[in-house]
């Protein structure tokens, strides 16, 4: 069989998969603290020699679409007004306590609950840099860029910002959730600073998903033309080449 075959098919499932991504990604430009998502490919074959022999060489020049990374790069800061509003700017992600245990954002949409704690908008507690909930008593809050929160002058706890070791790939939980890797273990991030009365917004541009979508959109078309074309080529011989011999 033609090796132009493979080719076109593993350009069609890998454009397909990145087609979803760029969906996706346009889907939530708007989402606060959303990280984009971005296909990364690899070779067919991996490990030591696999590119030695004349065969590896060879069947390596089709990649394969490894998955998807987030782009960790910083989102636009929009000022809301709300004091309890908190955006991270530099490396660093929230954690809150869900109903699955802890889980990172970078939504920093947050309010005084019923429960007198600083809580998402679905209600689940902001965990502080001692991975406790932080108690808002009545009083005017304030928020220092190193996450100190303060109520009528005095300071009751610290809003924790984590960072991950450099390569750890977090697993996405929804539109602006992601779960750490099993045994990885954040700590304290150095280099993050807080903003009160502001969002991050998705590091995402509508402009250049857009974009993205319609190029995804269009190279899988190409490939998918290309594999009518094979096909056909394919059924001429079966038909008309093969009953010769």
């Amino acid at each position: 069989m033609d090796s132009g075959y493979y080719a076109a098919m593993t350009g069609l499932v890998a454009r397909t998969q990145a087609l979803d991504t760029a969906a996706s990604n346009l889907a939530n430009a708007q989402t606060p603290g959303y990280r984009a998502e971005r296909e990364y490919f690899r070779s067919v074959l991996l490990g030591q020699g696999a590119a030695d022999s004349q065969l590896g060489e060879t069947v390596n020049n089709y990649g394969l679409l490894g998955g998807d990374r987030l782009n960790l790069g910083q989102g636009a800061l929009q000022q809301t007004g709300n004091p309890l509003d908190l955006a991270i700017e530099g490396a660093g992600f929230f954690a809150i306590q869900t109903a699955n245990g802890i889980r990172y954002t970078r939504d920093g949409s947050f309010h005084r609950g019923r429960s007198g704690q600083v809580v998402t908008a679905a209600g689940e507690p902001v965990l502080s840099a001692v991975g406790k909930p932080i108690p808002i008593p009545p009083g005017a809050v304030t928020v220092g860029a190193d996450g100190v929160v303060s109520v009528a002058g005095g300071a009751v706890a610290t809003v924790g910002v984590f960072a991950f070791p450099t390569g750890t790939q977090l697993t996405p939980e929804g539109s602006d959730r992601y779960v750490a890797p099993q045994g990885v273990k954040p700590v304290i991030s150095s280099s993050a600073s807080v903003h009160q009365g502001a969002v991050e917004a998705a590091n995402q541009d509508v402009v250049q998903g857009s974009l993205d979508l319609v190029v995804m959109q269009r190279e899988a078309e190409m490939m998918q033309r290309a594999l009518t074309v094979f096909h056909t080529e394919f059924n001429k011989f079966a038909t008309e080449d093969l009953p010769r011999v």
